[in-house]
Protein backbone atom coordinates (compact mmCIF):
# COMPACT_ATOMS: atom_id res chain seq x y z
CA UNK A 1 0.00 0.00 0.00
CA UNK A 2 1.30 3.32 -0.98
CA UNK A 3 1.57 6.22 1.63
CA UNK A 4 -1.22 8.39 0.42
CA UNK A 5 -3.67 4.79 0.68
CA UNK A 6 -2.29 4.05 4.05
CA UNK A 7 -2.83 7.74 5.26
CA UNK A 8 -6.43 7.81 3.61
CA UNK A 9 -7.02 4.15 5.38
CA UNK A 10 -5.80 5.31 8.58
CA UNK A 11 -7.54 8.63 8.37
CA UNK A 12 -10.57 6.69 7.81
CA UNK A 13 -10.08 4.46 10.41
CA UNK A 14 -9.65 7.12 13.03
CA UNK A 15 -12.83 8.92 11.44
CA UNK A 16 -14.99 5.40 12.40
CA UNK A 17 -13.48 4.83 16.14
CA UNK A 18 -14.27 8.99 16.70
CA UNK A 19 -17.71 8.37 15.65
CA UNK A 20 -18.15 4.92 17.48
CA UNK A 21 -17.62 6.83 20.76
CA UNK A 22 -19.48 9.52 20.11
CA UNK A 23 -22.47 7.30 19.67
CA UNK A 24 -21.40 5.50 22.71
CA UNK A 25 -21.56 8.28 24.32
CA UNK A 26 -24.82 9.88 23.45
CA UNK A 27 -26.28 6.32 24.20
CA UNK A 28 -24.96 5.93 27.62
CA UNK A 29 -27.18 8.10 30.17
CA UNK A 30 -25.54 10.02 33.20
CA UNK A 31 -26.14 8.95 36.55
CA UNK A 32 -25.42 11.26 39.39
CA UNK A 33 -26.69 9.97 42.69
CA UNK A 34 -27.46 13.50 43.50
CA UNK A 35 -30.39 14.34 41.17
CA UNK A 36 -32.60 11.42 42.16
CA UNK A 37 -35.04 11.47 44.84
CA UNK A 38 -36.00 9.14 47.59
CA UNK A 39 -40.04 8.70 46.36
CA UNK A 40 -41.24 7.61 43.30
CA UNK A 41 -44.16 9.52 42.45
CA UNK A 42 -44.64 10.08 38.57
CA UNK A 43 -48.06 10.89 37.75
CA UNK A 44 -48.18 7.75 35.28
CA UNK A 45 -45.97 5.31 37.21
CA UNK A 46 -46.52 5.98 40.75
CA UNK A 47 -44.46 3.30 43.80
CA UNK A 48 -45.74 3.98 47.36
CA UNK A 49 -44.83 1.00 49.26
CA UNK A 50 -47.22 -1.36 50.28
CA UNK A 51 -49.34 -1.21 47.73
CA UNK A 52 -50.51 -4.03 45.36
CA UNK A 53 -51.38 -3.81 41.88
CA UNK A 54 -53.50 -6.90 40.53
CA UNK A 55 -54.07 -7.84 37.24
CA UNK A 56 -56.16 -10.66 35.55
CA UNK A 57 -56.22 -11.78 31.69
CA UNK A 58 -55.41 -14.06 29.26
CA UNK A 59 -52.32 -15.72 27.40
CA UNK A 60 -52.61 -17.55 24.29
CA UNK A 61 -55.63 -19.02 25.47
CA UNK A 62 -54.41 -20.05 29.21
CA UNK A 63 -55.95 -17.31 32.22
CA UNK A 64 -53.09 -15.40 33.52
CA UNK A 65 -52.83 -13.03 36.36
CA UNK A 66 -50.12 -11.00 38.00
CA UNK A 67 -49.81 -9.15 41.26
CA UNK A 68 -47.31 -6.21 41.42
CA UNK A 69 -46.01 -5.14 44.86
CA UNK A 70 -44.26 -1.99 45.62
CA UNK A 71 -42.23 -3.32 48.96
CA UNK A 72 -40.59 -1.63 51.73
CA UNK A 73 -36.53 -2.46 50.30
CA UNK A 74 -34.43 -0.53 48.42
CA UNK A 75 -31.40 -1.42 46.50
CA UNK A 76 -28.49 0.47 45.69
CA UNK A 77 -27.45 0.26 42.43
CA UNK A 78 -24.84 2.64 40.83
CA UNK A 79 -25.26 4.94 43.84
CA UNK A 80 -29.13 5.36 43.69
CA UNK A 81 -31.32 4.40 45.92
CA UNK A 82 -33.72 2.06 43.62
CA UNK A 83 -37.27 0.72 45.13
CA UNK A 84 -37.94 -2.41 44.54
CA UNK A 85 -40.47 -4.14 43.31
CA UNK A 86 -42.12 -6.91 43.03
CA UNK A 87 -44.22 -8.91 40.25
CA UNK A 88 -45.27 -12.70 40.32
CA UNK A 89 -47.07 -13.98 36.95
CA UNK A 90 -49.53 -17.05 37.43
CA UNK A 91 -50.75 -19.30 34.48
CA UNK A 92 -54.19 -20.88 35.89
CA UNK A 93 -53.20 -20.24 39.46
CA UNK A 94 -49.57 -21.74 38.94
CA UNK A 95 -46.70 -19.06 39.75
CA UNK A 96 -44.67 -19.42 36.84
CA UNK A 97 -42.87 -16.30 37.14
CA UNK A 98 -40.88 -14.22 40.78
CA UNK A 99 -39.24 -11.42 39.40
CA UNK A 100 -38.00 -7.99 41.69
CA UNK A 101 -37.43 -4.79 39.57
CA UNK A 102 -35.81 -1.87 40.69
CA UNK A 103 -36.48 2.13 39.62
CA UNK A 104 -35.84 5.40 40.66
CA UNK A 105 -36.89 8.82 40.22
CA UNK A 106 -34.89 11.44 38.82
CA UNK A 107 -35.32 15.44 40.21
CA UNK A 108 -37.00 16.19 36.90
CA UNK A 109 -39.79 13.31 37.52
CA UNK A 110 -38.21 10.81 35.06
CA UNK A 111 -38.59 6.87 36.55
CA UNK A 112 -35.75 5.53 35.33
CA UNK A 113 -35.07 1.35 35.35
CA UNK A 114 -32.02 0.10 36.97
CA UNK A 115 -33.07 -3.60 36.34
CA UNK A 116 -34.49 -6.69 37.56
CA UNK A 117 -34.48 -9.97 38.99
CA UNK A 118 -36.17 -12.85 36.91
CA UNK A 119 -36.89 -15.83 37.94
CA UNK A 120 -39.14 -18.79 35.82
CA UNK A 121 -40.23 -21.50 37.75
CA UNK A 122 -41.30 -24.88 36.64
CA UNK A 123 -44.90 -26.02 38.30
CA UNK A 124 -43.37 -27.68 41.65
CA UNK A 125 -41.49 -24.39 42.23
CA UNK A 126 -38.22 -25.14 41.02
CA UNK A 127 -36.22 -22.10 39.45
CA UNK A 128 -35.76 -22.83 35.68
CA UNK A 129 -34.49 -20.01 34.01
CA UNK A 130 -33.27 -16.21 35.09
CA UNK A 131 -33.17 -15.28 31.25
CA UNK A 132 -33.84 -11.59 30.86
CA UNK A 133 -32.32 -10.56 34.30
CA UNK A 134 -29.95 -7.77 34.05
CA UNK A 135 -28.60 -5.17 36.46
CA UNK A 136 -26.80 -1.23 35.23
CA UNK A 137 -23.49 -1.34 35.53
CA UNK A 138 -22.73 -5.10 35.21
CA UNK A 139 -21.74 -6.45 32.20
CA UNK A 140 -22.28 -2.77 30.09
CA UNK A 141 -25.69 -3.11 31.11
CA UNK A 142 -27.58 0.64 31.06
CA UNK A 143 -30.38 1.64 32.73
CA UNK A 144 -33.23 3.10 31.08
CA UNK A 145 -36.77 5.17 30.91
CA UNK A 146 -39.46 3.59 31.98
CA UNK A 147 -41.38 6.72 31.88
CA UNK A 148 -41.19 10.34 31.44
CA UNK A 149 -41.89 13.34 33.17
CA UNK A 150 -44.06 14.67 30.69
CA UNK A 151 -44.46 12.63 27.78
CA UNK A 152 -45.23 14.05 24.34
CA UNK A 153 -46.76 12.03 21.46
CA UNK A 154 -43.54 10.43 18.93
CA UNK A 155 -41.21 10.65 21.91
CA UNK A 156 -39.06 7.57 22.01
CA UNK A 157 -36.68 5.74 24.64
CA UNK A 158 -34.97 2.86 25.66
CA UNK A 159 -36.76 1.04 28.59
CA UNK A 160 -33.75 -1.34 29.26
CA UNK A 161 -30.28 -1.39 27.87
CA UNK A 162 -28.58 -5.16 28.28
CA UNK A 163 -27.69 -6.25 24.91
CA UNK A 164 -28.80 -9.17 24.08
CA UNK A 165 -30.80 -9.92 27.38
CA UNK A 166 -33.60 -6.89 27.43
CA UNK A 167 -33.29 -4.26 24.70
CA UNK A 168 -37.18 -2.86 25.07
CA UNK A 169 -38.20 0.49 23.72
CA UNK A 170 -41.50 2.58 23.87
CA UNK A 171 -42.99 5.20 21.94
CA UNK A 172 -45.58 7.54 23.08
CA UNK A 173 -48.73 7.29 20.45
CA UNK A 174 -51.48 9.47 22.39
CA UNK A 175 -52.60 11.13 25.92
CA UNK A 176 -56.54 11.15 25.12
CA UNK A 177 -57.29 7.45 24.62
CA UNK A 178 -60.03 6.22 27.00
CA UNK A 179 -60.60 2.94 27.91
CA UNK A 180 -62.26 0.48 30.22
CA UNK A 181 -60.91 -2.34 32.46
CA UNK A 182 -62.47 -4.43 35.54
CA UNK A 183 -60.94 -1.65 37.94
CA UNK A 184 -62.98 1.19 36.15
CA UNK A 185 -63.02 3.21 33.08
CA UNK A 186 -60.84 6.08 32.37
CA UNK A 187 -60.27 9.01 30.36
CA UNK A 188 -57.09 10.86 29.30
CA UNK A 189 -55.18 7.50 29.60
CA UNK A 190 -51.65 7.49 28.44
CA UNK A 191 -50.59 4.84 25.28
CA UNK A 192 -47.41 3.69 24.53
CA UNK A 193 -46.16 0.88 21.91
CA UNK A 194 -43.37 -1.43 23.47
CA UNK A 195 -41.16 -3.16 20.97
CA UNK A 196 -37.41 -5.13 21.41
CA UNK A 197 -34.78 -5.76 18.90
CA UNK A 198 -34.86 -9.40 20.62
CA UNK A 199 -38.18 -10.04 19.14
CA UNK A 200 -38.89 -7.65 16.02
CA UNK A 201 -42.07 -9.50 15.40
CA UNK A 202 -43.53 -8.54 19.00
CA UNK A 203 -45.87 -5.03 19.60
CA UNK A 204 -47.47 -4.67 22.94
CA UNK A 205 -49.60 -1.58 23.30
CA UNK A 206 -49.93 -0.07 27.37
CA UNK A 207 -52.23 2.11 28.88
CA UNK A 208 -51.35 4.31 31.85
CA UNK A 209 -54.06 6.39 34.31
CA UNK A 210 -52.63 9.16 36.29
CA UNK A 211 -52.31 8.98 39.89
CA UNK A 212 -52.84 4.91 39.44
CA UNK A 213 -50.32 4.18 36.36
CA UNK A 214 -50.44 0.74 34.57
CA UNK A 215 -54.05 -0.89 33.34
CA UNK A 216 -53.85 -2.46 30.32
CA UNK A 217 -51.95 -4.13 28.19
CA UNK A 218 -52.62 -5.80 25.15
CA UNK A 219 -50.45 -7.89 22.23
CA UNK A 220 -51.56 -6.14 19.21
CA UNK A 221 -48.53 -8.08 16.71
CA UNK A 222 -46.78 -11.30 17.32
CA UNK A 223 -48.91 -13.13 20.22
CA UNK A 224 -52.57 -13.15 21.76
CA UNK A 225 -52.03 -11.64 25.21
CA UNK A 226 -54.44 -9.27 27.38
CA UNK A 227 -53.69 -8.26 31.01
CA UNK A 228 -55.72 -5.64 33.06
CA UNK A 229 -55.94 -3.75 36.12
CA UNK A 230 -58.96 -5.60 38.51
CA UNK A 231 -57.84 -4.07 42.49
CA UNK A 232 -55.13 -2.24 44.13
CA UNK A 233 -54.65 -2.74 47.74
CA UNK A 234 -52.44 -0.58 50.06
CA UNK A 235 -51.54 -1.85 53.72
Amino acid sequence: MNKKRLLVAMMSALVMIVAMASIAAAREPSVDPANFVKAVNNKFFPLKPGTTFFYEGEKDGIPSSNETFVTHQTKRILGVKCTEVRDRAFDNGILVEDTLDWYAQDIYGNVWYFGEDSKELDPGGNVISTEGSWEAGVDDALPGIIMEANPQVGDRYHQEFARGVAEDMARVLSLEESTCVLYGCFDHLLLTKETTRLDPGAVEQKYYAENIGFILAVMVKGGDERTELVSITTE
